[in-house]
């Protein structure tokens, strides 16, 4: 699933992988929030979350660089 993942950031444009970004930190700020109101079913969900977010900066940071 991980490298599926990759490479479809891999062929997004810039634009798009900031758009992806945007939408990612604010999917993690609203189970945040919810964990912090009444828990999540599945609190796990934020670390996949900030892994995603970590996998679009690498690939920003990758285009940026070439």
């Amino acid at each position: 699933m991980k490298s599926s993942k990759i490479n479809e950031y891999k062929n997004m444009s810039v634009e798009q992988l900031q758009k992806e970004l945007k939408e990612l930190k604010n999917e993690l700020f609203k189970l945040r929030f919810q964990n912090s109101l009444n828990g999540l079913d599945n609190p796990k969900k934020i670390t996949l979350v900030k892994k995603e977010i970590a996998r679009v900066n690498t690939v920003i940071t990758e285009k940026e660089n070439n």
